[in-house]
């Protein structure tokens, strides 16, 4: 079983079915993560802020890529105050810290603060990506898994259970990998986490398990048994 894990979720995820926020989804998370931290398993998390704004739409509108990043990273700001609002309101006491300063709300990132938060039980959700454009936060998860020494990244996805060699819902022959390497992924140029995040991932040693969110005690599952979705490792099991 791992002892410290970074969960990372997408901005989407949250949204669900609906624009910003799905109560049910929020509780549901806050719920599995309070089971696995009463456990003694350190939680930290990473989300996107794509139930907010993406890439795309705003080079659609004609907005600036450094604006357009630095707007997606006040989206993640938002999105991490909005799950450390139901995670407290379930008894899961967290800290957010953000890599762009706004003490006003949050503390800044200090990685030394967020490990000892972590090691008393508190649960640490890092806001504002890196806090420097041009960079994703599968980037800034690699990196702050890297930092506070995890063990493994959940990559929480919406609705997809695993890694396919091909779209399962174009090809409904598509195969599932139950496992894989870091130089496989690159080899194969599957697109789970872009290139930086894959490299810092292997160089560290961090695991990636890439499982769907949906299903209720799947985060449980992925942390205790690891039979569930797709594992990345630096090497064969």
């Amino acid at each position: 079983m791992y002892n410290r894990i970074l969960l990372k979720l997408s901005g989407e995820a949250l949204a669900g079915t609906s624009n910003g926020f799905d109560a049910e989804v929020l509780a549901r998370i806050a719920n599995e993560v309070k089971e696995i931290t009463e456990m003694g398993i350190q939680v930290a998390i990473v989300v996107g802020g794509g139930n907010f704004i993406r890439g795309k739409f705003a080079e659609q509108m004609g907005i600036d890529r450094v604006q357009a990043d630095y707007m997606g990273m006040l989206g993640t700001v938002i999105n991490s105050i909005a799950i450390q609002g139901v995670f407290e309101k379930h008894g899961v006491i967290t800290r957010v810290q953000t890599a762009i300063e706004m003490s006003k709300i949050a503390e800044p990132f200090i990685v030394r603060r967020a490990i000892r938060h972590l090691e008393k039980g508190r649960v640490v959700i890092f806001a504002a990506g890196t806090g420097s454009p041009y960079f994703s936060t599968d980037t800034t998860a690699a990196l702050r898994a890297s930092e506070i020494g995890a063990d493994v990244i959940l990559m929480a996805k919406n609705g997809v259970d695993g890694v396919y060699d091909a779209d399962p819902k174009v090809n409904p022959n598509a195969k599932r990998y139950d496992h894989l390497t870091y130089r496989e992924v690159i080899t194969r140029n599957l697109q789970i986490m872009d290139h930086t995040a894959i490299t810092m991932c292997a160089d560290n040693n961090i695991d990636l398990i890439v499982f769907n969110m949906n299903q209720n005690g799947n985060i449980k599952k992925a942390v205790i048994d690891r039979n569930i979705g797709t594992i990345i490792s630096k090497e064969e099991n």
